[in-house]
C-alpha cells in the first residue's frame, strides 16, 4: 500500500480559502503528482480547520484520507512531535509486515518537523523523502544517513541539558518540608527538628555527607519561615576563588580594585531581609572566617574598598559536609564562628542509615526520570525496577546518597533499552569507588608493604563510631554506650578523654 504521511502546513490550510498566490499548497502538489492509496495527514492546528481541510483534499484524491490530530505543546517540540510520528506509525496495519510502502513529505509544517521525519526515515521506518515548491514542484529529496545523523546531537541537547542539571541534584527553589521524601524514624525526628527550628530566625549548621540532600533542607527552612517571602541566596564557599570571596560575599566599591568599574552588591547585600545559605563552610579560609564572624556580631557588611558600613538583616543558615567540631580542634575553623553558626544544628543522616527510605525514593526518582524522558527524548520507554535490580539497590551502601541513587537510575534508564531495569544493568551502573574511600582502605585495606599505625586506625574508627552514638542519641551517653555495647556512659567517658572527642 503506497502511502503518503504528512503534517498539514499552513500553506495548505490557505490553498482551501483560495489565498492570492497558493494554488494547491504542498500535500496537494504531491497528490497531483503521484496516485497515493492511503494519505496520512497530522495537524497541530484547531481541529475544525484540520477538518476543513481534510474535506477539501478528499474531493481533490481519490485515496483514502486519514487525519491524526496532534496536541503538542508547540510546534517545535521535537520529543513531542517525534513520539507523534512513532506512534501513528506503529499503529497502521501491515506496517510490521512489510506490506506498507511509506513516503514521507518534508515541505509541509516547521524544521523540526521535517528533522524528525529524516531521522525516523534512516533509523526506524525506512521510507522515501519528497519535497515540493512552486518553483520545481515535487521531487525526491535525497538525504544521507550521515547527513540526517547530524540532526541527532542537535535532537538530543536540550534533553542533555536536562540531565546534566538533574544530575547537579539542583533543589526547587519552592521546596518545603513536603518535598522531603522519607518514612524513617531517623528522618521523621530530623525533619520535626527542622520544622521548629525554621520558625525561629536563628542561626542552623546543617551536617551530613555529600548527597544528603543539605541544599533541599535549607530552602525548606527557609520557605517554612516568616522571611520566605525574601530572597533566599545560596553561596558555595568552596566555589569562590579566594582573591574572589570578600568582594562575592560583602560587595565592592567601584576602584576597589583591577576591574572593578562598577559599584557591586554582595551576596549579604542581596539577601537583605531573606537568607543566606553558606554552603560548604568548612571550605572558607581563615581569613575569610573572620570577615564573617564580623559581620555576624555586628550584623553589618563594608564593601571592599568603601569606608562605610550598611545595616542588613539575614537569617544565615549553612552547611558542611565535614565535622566542624572535629575541624575547630584541628585550628582549621574558628571556634567563636562555629559557635555563631550552631545555634542550631540539624544533622541529616547517610541514605544507609535511613531503613525503609531507599525503596521510597527509588521508586519516586525513576518516576522523575521516565516523566523527563518521555517530555524530552525521542523513543524513550518509561522503565521499571525489576525485583532482583530493587534488592541491589537497597543492599548498597549508596556512600554518595541520594544524588548518587539519583544519578545511577539515571544511568540505567540510559543504558537500558527496555521498559524494565534488570539486576544486570543497575549493577553495572553503580559506581564502586571502594578503593578511593580512604575510610574503608584506612580500616580494612591498607597497603602493609608499607608501616602503618594501627592504634591511629582504632582510634579513627573509635571516634567514628562514638560521634555517630552521640548524635543518634542527641548527647544521651547511656543510650549511646548501649548503641556501642559499652557497659555504663562512665565506661563511654573514659573513652571520649582517650580519643580526645
Amino acid at each position: 500500500m503506497k502511502t503518503l504521511i504528512s503534517w498539514i502546513g499552513n500553506t495548505d490550510l490557505k490553498a482551501v480559502d483560495g489565498i492570492e498566490n497558493v494554488v494547491d499548497g504542498p500535500i496537494m502538489q504531491a497528490v497531483n503528482w503521484e496516485s497515493f492509496d492511503q494519505i496520512v495527514l497530522l495537524s497541530n492546528h484547531e481541529k475544525n480547520k484540520a477538518n476543513r481541510y481534510v474535506d477539501w483534499l478528499k474531493n481533490r484524491c481519490s485515496g483514502e484520507v486519514i487525519l491524526h490530530l496532534a496536541n503538542l505543546s508547540g510546534p517545535t517540540e521535537f520529543g513531542e512531535i517525534y513520539q507523534t510520528v512513532v506512534a501513528i506509525i506503529r499503529g497502521m496495519p501491515n506496517i510490521v509486515a512489510g506490506k506498507v510502502e511509506l513516503t514521507f513529505h518534508l515541505s509541509p509544517g516547521t524544521p523540526a518537523m521535517s528533522a524528525v521525519w529524516i531521522i525516523v526515515s534512516k533509523t526506524r521506518y525506512p521510507a522515501r523523502l519528497i519535497e515540493s515548491s512552486r518553483e520545481l514542484g515535487v521531487r525526491v529529496a535525497s538525504v544521507p544517513f550521515d547527513i540526517s545523523a547530524d540532526f541527532v546531537p542537535d535532537l538530543m541537547r536540550r534533553p542533555d541539558r536536562m540531565l546534566e542539571e538533574m544530575a547537579e541534584a539542583r533543589p526547587n527553589s519552592e521546596a518545603e518540608f513536603e518535598d522531603i521524601l522519607y518514612r524513617s524514624p531517623e528522618m521523621q525526628s530530623v525533619v520535626e527538628q527542622a520544622k521548629r527550628t525554621a520558625l525561629r530566625s536563628i542561626p542552623v549548621l546543617i551536617e551530613g555527607e555529600s548527597g544528603t540532600g543539605k541544599e533541599l533542607m535549607a530552602r525548606a527552612i527557609h520557605n517554612s519561615s516568616p522571611r520566605r517571602d525574601k530572597p533566599f541566596v545560596a553561596i558555595n564557599c568552596g566555589a569562590i576563588p579566594e582573591n574572589l570571596l570578600e568582594s562575592e560575599l560583602f560587595g565592592h566599591k567601584k576602584g576597589a580594585f583591577t576591574g572593578a568599574n562598577a559599584d557591586h552588591k554582595g551576596h549579604f547585600e542581596e539577601a537583605e531581609g531573606g537568607t543566606v545559605f553558606l554552603d560548604e563552610i568548612g571550605e572558607l579560609p581563615l581569613i575569610a572566617q573572620v570577615k564573617l564572624l564580623r559581620v555576624l556580631q555586628e550584623k553589618e557588611v563594608q564593601r571592599l574598598g568603601d569606608s562605610k558600613t550598611i545595616k542588613i538583616d539575614v537569617r544565615i543558615i549553612s552547611a558542611t559536609n565535614r565535622n566542624l567540631a572535629d575541624e575547630v580542634r584541628d585550628r582549621k575553623f574558628r571556634e567563636d564562628l562555629f559557635y555563631r553558626l550552631a545555634v542550631a544544628i540539624v544533622r541529616l543522616p547517610a541514605l544507609r542509615d535511613r531503613s525503609g527510605d531507599v525503596s521510597l525514593l527509588t521508586d519516586y526518582l525513576i518516576n522523575i526520570i521516565n516523566d523527563e524522558g518521555i517530555k524530552e527524548q525521542p523513543g524513550y520507554k518509561r522503565k521499571k525496577i525489576s525485583a532482583n535490580a530493587r534488592n541491589v539497590i537497597i543492599k548498597h551502601s549508596w556512600p554518595g546518597n541520594i544524588r548518587e541513587l539519583f544519578n545511577t537510575l539515571q544511568r540505567a534508564a540510559v543504558w537500558n533499552d527496555g521498559d524494565v531495569i534488570d539486576e544486570d544493568t543497575i549493577s553495572k551502573s553503580i559506581f564502586h569507588l571502594s578503593s578511593l574511600n580512604k575510610n574503608n582502605e584506612g580500616v580494612l585495606n591498607r597497603d602493609l608493604t608499607q608501616p602503618i599505625d594501627i592504634q591511629d586506625i582504632i582510634g579513627d574508627v573509635a571516634k567514628h563510631y562514638i560521634n555517630r552514638a552521640l548524635s543518634e542519641t542527641h548527647g544521651n551517653k547511656t543510650k549511646a554506650a548501649l548503641l556501642l555495647g559499652l557497659s555504663s556512659h562512665q565506661t563511654l567517658n573514659g573513652w571520649i578523654e582517650r580519643y580526645g572527642i
